[in-house]
């Protein structure tokens, strides 16, 4: 087994999922990754965490469905069990409850009570409870050069490239589609409104960015705008709204959900003198990203 939080199932954790199985397999055993939800930042500093999550966690079970582990374990993280020392952590679950054989862990990583718990607290019990500690080297986590930090980073500045390239897939957010204000149909640009499912989901800088978007088992193209449309709205009274322009599309989405894939950063949200200047620019960032996907101009 493996624990941690594993939020953004990067290229980091992906490693060590595959060294999990690999030693699972070695011992004709089972994999399981145990993690926690909500995250522990949110439970231990409530007031000051302010984190964002790369992952809701249904985004996090479908990340690592993909990964065929065998268990999945996602243990509610609460005060009560904040205090639990490592001693009673090791003793009453990972041996007790979960029966561990190998315990596959990060060099660096910490963990109970005040974070007592390191690597050499788990080889000195690991010898009391008779099972294997399987240290994931400096090296080996520091050769992919990738944390979750890193990654929020990464969105946060809207650098989406970079984001994608340290997960190995696309940053995605869903959310249902709701009313808007129809301006987008003004310029001949109408737009799906977005209502985003979860309020601790990080999201990228503002502006606009060439998406995938996954409707019912089918996908399209478009451009996704994320802001308070200054050129039309006062910025000091309006919500940030997140509106996707899907190509060659015309259909009724409301209340539909939809999962959208960030591909790529095109620039960022600013103020035209005017809705043709306006409409001049987004007919630019279309053609823009017709051409990154490869997709004709109709």
């Amino acid at each position: 087994m493996t624990i941690g939080t594993f939020d953004g199932v990067h290229l980091g954790h992906q490693k060590i999922l595959n060294k999990l199985k690999n030693e699972a397999n070695d011992i004709n055993g089972e994999s399981l990754l145990f993690t926690f939800y909500p995250h522990p930042r949110m439970v231990i500093f409530p007031e000051s965490h302010n984190l964002k999550l790369i992952q809701t966690i249904d985004e996090k079970i479908e990340s690592l469905r993909e990964f065929g582990l065998d268990n999945l374990i996602i243990y509610p993280f609460t005060k009560e069990f904040s205090r639990l020392t490592a001693f009673e952590f090791v003793r009453d679950i990972l041996v007790d409850k979960l029966k561990v054989k190998k315990l596959v862990i990060g060099y660096d990583h910490q963990f109970g009570r005040n974070r007592e718990g390191d690597i050499e607290f788990l080889r000195e019990t690991a010898n009391i409870f008779d099972f294997e500690v399987i240290e994931i080297s400096a090296e080996e986590i520091d050769e992919v050069n990738v944390s979750s930090t890193k990654i929020r980073n990464s969105i946060i500045d809207g650098n989406i490239a970079r984001a994608n390239e340290f997960m190995g897939k696309p940053f995605q957010v869903q959310g249902k589609v709701v009313q808007g204000k129809k301006l987008g149909r003004e310029i001949g640009y109408p737009t799906i409104n977005l209502q985003l499912n979860n309020e601790h989901k990080i999201m990228p800088l503002d502006g606009v960015y060439a998406v995938q978007v996954h409707i019912a088992g089918s996908k399209h193209f478009g451009m996704m705008n994320i802001g308070i449309n200054p050129t039309i709205n006062d910025p000091y009274k309006e919500e940030k709204k997140y509106e996707v322009h899907l190509f060659d599309f015309d259909q009724n989405l409301y209340d539909e959900n939809v999962i959208v894939l960030f591909r790529k950063f095109i620039r960022e949200e600013k103020t035209f003198d005017n809705l043709d200047a306006l409409k001049l620019q987004i007919q630019a960032d279309e053609k823009n990203i017709r051409k990154y996907f490869n997709i004709h101009c109709d």
